[in-house]
């Protein structure tokens, strides 16, 4: 069904009939009750704590020995918070958080070569996210920690992450 036909339907029906498949929805697809959860009571900040608590976890872990490191944590929860339609700032907080953490992770451990392209790709992400939503200025400190912390670190492709600040600063 198109979004031309489903206006359409929509203005056809009375209001009852349109709460009733409202609330059907809500009890069907937890996506929708997820949303209108997110609409009605954001909880941003606390959102934002447990997955940060969450991402720390992965590389620091609390209950196990080994950390897992995997990025699609972060991802899950990024992509989540797109979804949901929460505050910029809040989601470059979580992206840049999710860099800072990896590189304590990656500060004092020998980490394969995909650590080192997935940190890329949050960071090139965090720079289009923060350069979409004109927030340059509010990141910009954490970024070039980031950065200098790349370069400290010696990372394998530190040419890459310096190519993609230099296009940043464009």
């Amino acid at each position: 069904m198109s979004k031309r036909a489903l206006k359409q339907y929509i203005g056809q029906l009375d209001k009852g009939s349109l709460q009733e498949q409202l609330l059907d929805l809500y009890d069907r697809f937890p996506a929708v009750k997820t949303y209108y959860d997110f609409v009605f009571n954001p909880k941003e900040d606390q959102m934002v704590q447990e997955a940060k608590a969450k991402i720390s976890n992965e590389y620091f872990p609390v209950k196990r020995k080994r950390p897992k490191a995997r990025r699609s944590v972060a991802q899950k929860y990024i992509k989540h918070f797109r979804t949901l339609g929460m505050d910029a700032v809040l989601l470059a907080d979580v992206m840049s958080y999710n860099l800072e953490v990896a590189q304590t992770f990656a500060m004092d451990r020998n980490v394969p070569d995909a650590f080192y392209k997935s940190m890329l790709n949050s960071f090139k992400e965090l720079l289009q996210h923060v350069s979409w939503h004109g927030l340059l200025p509010d990141f910009k400190d954490r970024i070039l920690k980031i950065y200098g912390q790349v370069e400290k670190q010696q990372w394998p492709l530190e040419d890459e992450f310096q190519k993609a600040l230099d296009i940043l600063e464009q």
